[in-house]
């Protein structure tokens, strides 16, 4: 696309939220649960180091971007009309907003820690006996590790990898009038934090980095230090690999070793630091002034959780441990048996992902087993899934795992994945060089009075233990022939390059998955101009797609009533008259990241409904997971699966208040306004119920009669 007209750019302003600025926006949100004072103390901390990491990856790989094109002189538009130098320009004007804000938040959160007992301290105002203490620390654990560099023509500068940290000092030789420019390159392996004090009930912490340059006289002896200046860079660490790549692993690695040194995008250092080195340091690294971003108290705010030490269960959420799967019970906790008899679906975390590692390891020691075949996008060397596979394999099974090596910023960890399972004897399939196979599933053959039975786990997130803690995500287990049928094309598909015909049920990305979605969303408008209700719910991590957006907007206006659930990035405007007056869009941000994807369309019928249509996905709507990537969009049919999925998630999130946010149709998110006595929070609501696979779920008590556009909005 090239340039516009200024009339048809505003066109596409007033259609489209720009993607860049609306992640900002989300980030925004995270930062402010660290303000929240509802949230516990070390909470309000994790939150403000997520926001930094959350931070480092948007400008590794968005920005990164950006400034890809800038540099190669792309002249292509956004969605929304903006040129690259645009979208920059804003980029960067929002980055230095929300960077204020933080510094806020962060000077905030140190006065509140001090009143739980934690101090973050100078050296210089350490009592003489606690620098003696530091002193010994510094010179047993920290001078060794260290490498300080003399900046001369015989001294090249150093390399700063990517998310390092560099102390750039200007020392004073003494007796003498001699300078010395000096660097010296913090090395990872330190702990960011000291701690000087063994008091259990107060702590006491310094700064890695102010610990170096106190001691700068130890490591430059016979010089003065003069002055110096704290700095962090962040490079670009997107990955290209060639389509045509022959060996795809070895395209990786090579492809990672380039991300190491990709080009600066943001050079961070602390508030009021030396001009001088400042402009050093830029000629050094060759970095624009725009690129600079100025921190207050720390550089590398995601660090900063390293200091909640203190056990305390007021400064934490209250403990919560996932709950069994009721409906296992009543089969003696037989998979095979459950499956069989009905559809099973479990919401995690507040039910356990033990049941999705049991259903593997059951299949791993039943002798009817004969082949599994399993997805992996993002998950851990020591992940019980891959015990499980490697026990099967040893066991006899045929094991095929599909390794998704494209999964970002875990294609190291899935490099090495895929060699040691191929050493256990496991068939290793890389899935297609242009594509990132980003669907989640399990198919299970078991040999039953001669005939071949499957059994399917087809999932909305990762099979990775940790982020099923606290990512909220359905496991479907299913025997269902023609859904199993289906997933057996799916896997044929991703390891034989077979596409697959006349699928039965589940709709597969690139090849049919939009086109279902459009023929849903078809059918709410036909439903409304037949008189009936038109109603859609939609619950995502990101609406980016413009053809998927236009789609919204022709339903709106054709008075389909349109609610979106968008944890992050949302591009759509709603409210917009003659364009999306009869849509809403929630954020829900809190302790558990949002993170399954959910459509429903009621078919005709008022919300929520048994005749609704319900689909849960590995897909958000972006362009890059309807036409890029391997996805699953996979109907809810059983009547209680399907209750669950709609009457229960999917209205939980209609209601919730406590941790919703509302956009309006300038792009600006406001936080819905709730009461003590209206204050539902659909985390606290499936925390606190029985399960919701077993027969004594709980139903929703505010569920309302009727719905309507007005109740979640902003103080109603």
């Amino acid at each position: 696309m090239t340039a516009l007209k200024k009339q048809d750019k505003e066109i596409l302003k007033s259609k489209y939220i720009n993607r860049e600025l609306s992640w900002l926006k989300f980030n925004d949100r995270v930062l402010l649960e660290a303000q929240n004072i509802e949230n516990p103390l070390y909470e309000r901390i994790k939150f403000l180091s997520i926001a930094g990491s959350n931070l480092d990856e948007f400008f590794m790989v968005r920005v990164a971007g950006l400034y890809s094109q800038i540099k190669q002189e792309v002249d292509s538009l956004s969605s929304d009309g903006l040129t690259p130098d645009e979208q920059m320009s804003e980029v960067i004007l929002e980055t230095n907003n929300l960077l204020n804000k933080q510094n806020k938040i962060y000077r905030d959160l140190i006065l509140q820690l001090k009143k739980a007992n934690i101090s973050i301290v100078k050296p210089e105002n350490l009592s003489k006996s606690d620098q003696k203490k530091l002193f010994k620390i510094f010179n047993e654990e920290i001078y060794p590790l260290l490498t300080p560099s003399a900046i001369d023509p015989a001294h090249p500068f150093p390399f700063i990898a990517n998310q390092g940290r560099a102390l750039v000092m200007r020392l004073n030789k003494k007796n003498k009038k001699r300078v010395l420019n000096a660097i010296i390159v913090i090395p990872k392996a330190l702990s960011r934090f000291i701690e000087i004090d063994g008091n259990k009930s107060f702590k006491k912490f310094l700064i890695i980095d102010d610990v170096i340059s106190f001691f700068a006289s130890e490591i430059f002896p016979d010089h003065d230090l003069d002055k110096k200046m704290l700095f962090r860079v962040i490079r670009d660490s997107d990955v290209e690999i060639q389509e045509e790549a022959e060996d795809l692993v070895r395209s990786f690695e090579l492809a990672l070793k380039r991300r190491r040194t990709g080009d600066i995008v943001r050079l961070e250092i602390l508030k009021n630091s030396n001009n001088d080195l400042i402009k050093f340091i830029t000629n050094k690294l060759n970095v624009k002034s725009e690129y600079i971003y100025e921190i207050e108290g720390i550089v590398g705010i995601q660090d900063i959780d390293q200091v909640c030490k203190i056990k305390n269960s007021k400064l934490r959420f209250k403990n919560f441990n996932p709950r069994e799967v009721e409906r296992l019970k009543e089969f003696n906790n037989n998979f095979f048996d459950t499956i069989k008899k009905k559809d099973l679906i479990v919401h995690h975390p507040f039910e356990t992902f033990d049941a999705v590692v049991e259903f593997l390891n059951q299949a791993a020691y039943d002798k009817k087993v004969i082949a599994i075949k399993q997805t992996l996008y993002r998950t851990t060397l020591d992940s019980p899934i891959v015990k499980a596979l490697i026990t099967a394999a040893e066991n006899g099974k045929t094991v095929t795992a599909l390794i998704e090596i494209k999964a970002r910023f875990d294609e190291e960890a899935n490099i090495q994945l895929s060699r040691s399972l191929e050493k256990a004897g496991i068939q290793i399939v890389y899935g297609f060089a242009k594509y990132k196979t980003h669907a989640k599933s399990s198919l299970i053959l078991r040999k039953e009075q001669g005939k071949i039975q499957t059994y399917i786990h087809l999932g909305t997130g990762n099979y990775h233990p940790v982020n099923a803690k606290i990512y909220t995500d359905l496991s479907l287990f299913s025997s269902d022939k023609k859904i199993a049928t289906d997933v057996e094309k799916f896997f044929n598909y991703v390891t034989g390059y077979s596409k697959p015909r006349n699928l039965s049920k589940i709709s597969i990305s690139p090849i049919n998955l939009r086109e279902t979605l459009n023929k849903c969303i078809a059918n709410e408008i036909a439903n409304v101009k037949k008189g009936k209700n038109g109603e859609i719910w939609a619950k995502m991590n990101s609406l980016v797609d413009p053809a998927i957006i236009d789609k919204f907007y022709e339903a709106s206006n054709a008075g389909v009533k349109i609610f979106l659930f968008v944890r992050g990035v949302c591009c759509l405007r709603p409210g917009v008259k003659d364009k999306s007056e009869n849509i809403i869009v929630k954020s829900m941000i809190g302790r558990f990241l949002e993170h399954s994807r959910i459509y429903c369309f009621a078919n005709g019928k008022t919300m929520p409904s048994r005749d609704a249509k319900v689909f849960i996905s590995s897909a958000d709507l972006m362009p890059r997971n309807l036409n890029r990537r391997v996805e699953l969009l996979v109907p809810i049919e059983n009547q209680t699966v399907h209750e669950q999925v709609l009457d229960q998630i999917m209205l939980a999130n209609y209601l919730d208040k406590k941790q919703s946010w509302e956009l309006d149709a300038s792009g600006n998110y406001k936080k819905i306004k709730y009461s003590e006595n209206d204050s539902f929070s659909a985390h606290d609501y499936f925390m606190n119920n029985p399960s919701l696979s077993g027969r004594g779920k709980a139903k929703l008590k505010m569920k309302p009669k009727k719905l309507n556009l007005r109740l979640i909005k902003s103080g109603n």
